[in-house]
């Protein structure tokens, strides 16, 4: 019998869908899949098409239902929609991946091996398994971030099982190695910084002060891993946010404390750096981030190899630091103590030049299935060109490029921009 739960204004309704680990031997070995049903209170009894909704990432689960009654994508998407929640393989309640889960394998080989199986090829074969079993027809998918790479992988591998898609902030480059990634990204984490300290121009000087102290003192946070100047540069990869300045700002203003011995990084920075970074509590956003872009083709550390064209994120004496934004490096894995049971797997994957192909051309190209997409034009994450570029693939699709958000545009307000695409793909606008 499935759990249900009642909150304001929404009946929430638990499944769990037992799938296979590797699609291509559909009688092996299960890992579960978790989804939350949503409908709103007045339409439990309706008969509503299916929307389902593929959380950003990788290795994020699906968003947590709190109030209806609070503008949202949710709130607005109930009102014509069943939604399913998906925690793609691998994150929230579905089999989840960490160092815990992964230690039951006997060599880092092993490890990489199951974790090539976690990207969106095999999240889009999940979502058809349980659209079959749960006997729907047809539904609509939404995704956001990385969950617009799965809907495009969607409609490439099983355009079929869709009814339309609608894509905000996630237009995946197609046929690009995630060198090209990094080249187009850090030019705008860099403009995101000039932005930064046109606002608080005294956090140069902050900033320079918290590194020159980590260069010179040992210092650990709560959890013992040490903090580097690099983790701190780190903070930027909130900057492609609306509202991603305020907490590093306000952070860095409370970085230092008077202590026994003079000044001190305080406790209070210690715990929000821990806080603001989840590498540890969602590897697979460490490990595979930069594969999800792959197809037959080596990623080998590409942000970190990207870097060296772009010395001004170099920490050096003689300018000003810079924060990074939402690159993964390998230095990763042995400063977050969580990831280090994992950084020989990560290797072997970043290595790896076997990558199956997630998006066709020739499929999208003749694309049949209603799409819109939101496109923000300041986005830090994805970049306007190359998403550009993957639209023009896209037979069909109807696409709103706006200056008006930023990247968390579906977190923000999402009533309006859901709304928006939904008109879109209705021909109401």
């Amino acid at each position: 019998m499935p759990v249900t739960h009642r909150i304001p204004g929404l009946l929430l309704t638990d499944h769990e869908f037992h799938v296979p680990i590797d699609h291509a031997q559909p009688d092996g070995a299960p890992l579960t899949v978790f989804a939350r049903e949503v409908v709103a209170l007045n339409k439990v009894q309706a008969e509503l098409p299916w929307l389902i909704f593929f959380q950003g990432g990788p290795g994020y689960g699906a968003p947590r239902p709190i109030d209806a009654t609070v503008p949202s994508w949710i709130g607005r998407a109930t009102k014509d929609y069943r939604v399913l929640l998906l925690d793609q393989r691998g994150t929230g309640r579905s089999s989840p991946i960490g160092f815990q889960s992964l230690a039951r394998f006997r060599s880092p080989q092993e490890q990489a091996d199951y974790l090539k199986l976690f990207r969106a090829d095999n999240i889009v074969r999940d979502a058809e398994w349980i659209r079959r079993e749960m006997q729907i027809d047809r539904w609509s998918v939404l995704g956001q971030s990385f969950g617009g790479f799965c809907v495009t992988t969607y409609l490439s591998l099983a355009p079929e099982g869709l009814r339309e898609a609608f894509i905000t902030g996630g237009l995946p480059p197609i046929d690009h190695h995630a060198d090209d990634v990094y080249r187009a990204t850090y030019p705008r984490v860099r403009e995101k910084n000039r932005l930064y300290f046109e606002r608080y121009p005294d956090d140069v000087q902050r900033l320079r002060d918290i590194v020159d102290y980590l260069l010179q003192h040992e210092v650990q946070l709560p959890c013992g891993d040490r903090l580097t100047p690099q983790r701190v540069q780190q903070l930027g990869m909130s900057f492609g946010m609306s509202d991603g300045f305020e907490p590093v700002h306000y952070l860095l203003e409370e970085a230092f404390i008077d202590g026994a011995y003079g000044q001190e990084i305080s406790y209070t920075f210690l715990r929000g750096i821990e806080n603001a970074q989840y590498f540890d509590t969602n590897p697979i956003y460490a490990v595979l981030h930069e594969p999800c872009y792959a197809e037959g083709t080596a990623c080998n550390w590409s942000a970190e190899r990207v870097r060296a064209q772009f010395p001004e994120f170099a920490i050096t004496a003689d300018r000003p630091v810079l924060f990074t934004g939402e690159m993964i490096y390998p230095w990763m894995l042995d400063d977050y103590r969580a990831l280090r049971p994992l950084k020989e797997a990560a290797h072997l994957l970043a290595q790896f030049d076997g990558w199956p192909r997630l998006y066709h051309q020739e499929v999208l190209r003749e694309n049949t299935v209603p799409v819109a997409a939101a496109m923000y034009y300041n986005d830090m994450y994805i970049d306007r060109l190359l998403s550009e570029e993957t639209a023009s693939f896209i037979k069909g699709i109807r696409v709103w490029a706006t200056s008006e958000y930023e990247h968390n545009g579906l977190r923000a307000n999402g009533e309006k921009i859901l709304g928006r695409l939904i008109d879109l793909v209705h021909g109401a606008i």
